[in-house]
């Protein structure tokens, strides 16, 4: 049987990008869910309606695929397994200490968006950025200016949608460029085939390599964790650089509601602030095999390379698709603005081997499990397959799997019961699990014995932490 958009909704894998919402001009809503993460409901949804939607999901077999898409989009280019087409791989970042601390990396995602507004490239672009009103933090925002643009910079790693902004935009008479997680820009192209009109609208596609993606709670967990609790967190900054540590050992800072001097903290002092634990991570995530946004124009990432992670103020990894675009980056150097040097296609996917492995060994193994339990899966450019790991290994992508769906059910009854604890204490004990299966994995077996011995933590309260 076909894994249409219905298997998706009912297996927990949509995404919440919003196209289903876009393409059926508001007919199937999407809203946020108990856990944190936009979805769509197909309740009562006339099924040729259903149909029409199917064909613009990112998890849906009635989709292209990221090969299909890519083979139309940059006919020519070289092809990589790992990073996709390539027409230049650099590393790099801006010389401006001041715009280079103020970035959650390099700094080269909001240079390339100011250079194409200031070009008369596009009339706007669609970015997440902070939301000035109602439950959510971050929403999907049109700038349409430079500075509008730098006051969204850097990460925000929550749940958002498309739905509402495309909807805004579609047949305005302007141009856009659009900036998106790899399962986003993938929907934007389906819709963009789909729907010509809107398709003339975006011009250019700007891909954010993924780890995963993160429910709102990510964000109301490491606030608790620094003191301000879910009902009272006014702002997050996800990435603060520290100085006196490597790039990818950062702090956050939390503001509440009333205006209370902000909180900063460690991030990977905190119970979920690892990537490799999956806290908060959609189900979703666990049915993608495309990491560098394959489908977009240009990606930027966190060179996360030996060369790189020591400096402090980070560097990109940039895998370029577009002429037009490799052109802008080139200008810039040669203004002085950007410092820019070559990367080789390995070291691109060596910079983001983590995910890498999550979406492709880890993704054989799960979409095995699902279909030995007679689950319906959707087609990937992955086979299933259980060897591809041992035994001990497929216990260290399980268990990952159930820490993401444990953070989001014990979080959620923590949230309700205003008990940070309800949501830290198994979620402890799952993150020991998952170090004793890691430790077997590789061999370790003396601190493997070492972590069975560990009693837990004792009880501490998110203050304290």
């Amino acid at each position: 049987m076909t894994h249409g958009i219905e298997q998706v909704v009912q297996r927990g894998m949509c995404v919440g990008c919003g196209a289903c919402a876009v393409r059926t001009s508001g007919a199937i809503p999407v809203t946020i869910g108990r856990f944190g993460v936009y979805e769509a409901r197909l309740d009562g949804v006339d099924p040729a309606v259903v149909r029409d939607a199917s064909r613009v999901c990112p998890f849906s077999d009635d989709a292209r695929n990221e090969d299909d898409l890519a083979r139309e989009l940059f006919p020519g280019l070289p092809t990589d397994d790992r990073i996709g087409a390539h027409l230049d791989v650099f590393a790099g970042r801006r010389t401006s200490e001041n715009e280079l601390v103020a970035s959650s990396s390099g700094g080269l995602t909001s240079l390339m968006l100011t250079e194409l507004l200031r070009g008369g490239v596009v009339d706007g672009v669609l970015h997440v950025g902070r939301s000035a009103s109602g439950d959510q933090l971050f929403t999907y925002e049109i700038s349409t200016t430079s500075e509008d643009v730098e006051r969204s910079r850097k990460s925000m790693y929550s749940a958002t949608t498309l739905a509402d902004v495309v909807a805004e935009i579609r047949g305005d008479g302007r141009t856009y460029a659009v900036v998106g997680l790899p399962c986003f820009i993938k929907a934007l192209r389906l819709l963009a085939h789909e729907m010509p009109g809107l398709g003339e609208q975006l011009r250019v596609y700007v891909g954010l390599v993924c780890g995963h993606l993160k429910s709102s709670f990510f964000a109301e967990s490491l606030a608790w964790q620094a003191g301000v609790p879910p009902h009272e967190l006014g702002r997050i900054d996800f990435r603060v650089k520290n100085p006196e540590r490597s790039s990818g050992d950062y702090d956050y800072e939390v503001a509440a509601r009333d205006g209370a001097e902000p909180r900063v903290r460690r991030t990977s002092s905190t119970i979920d602030g690892p990537w490799e634990y999956g806290a908060f991570q959609p189900e979703a995530c666990n049915f993608c095999d495309d990491v560098f946004a394959e489908s977009a124009d240009v990606v930027f990432a966190d060179a996360w390379l030996p060369q790189y992670k020591a400096d402090w103020r980070g560097m990109n990894a940039v895998v370029v698709r577009d002429e037009r675009l490799r052109e802008l980056l080139l200008a810039a150097r040669r203004r002085g603005e950007i410092h820019l040097e070559a990367l080789s296609v390995d070291e691109a996917a060596r910079s983001q081997a983590g995910g890498l492995r999550h979406r492709r060994t880890g993704l054989a193994v799960r979409l095995a499990d699902d279909m030995r339990r007679g689950l319906s899966v959707p087609t990937k450019r992955v086979a299933p397959d259980l060897r591809v790991v041992t035994r001990r290994r497929a216990a260290v992508i399980r268990q990952r799997r159930r820490m993401s769906q444990l953070s989001l059910e014990t979080f959620a009854i923590a949230r309700q019961a205003g008990d940070f604890e309800l949501y830290a204490a198994p979620m402890r004990r799952a993150i020991q699990r998952y170090r004793l299966f890691e430790a077997a994995s590789l061999g370790l077996r003396p601190f493997a014995r070492a972590l069975r011995r560990r009693i837990l933590p004792a009880r501490r309260r998110p203050a304290d932490q």
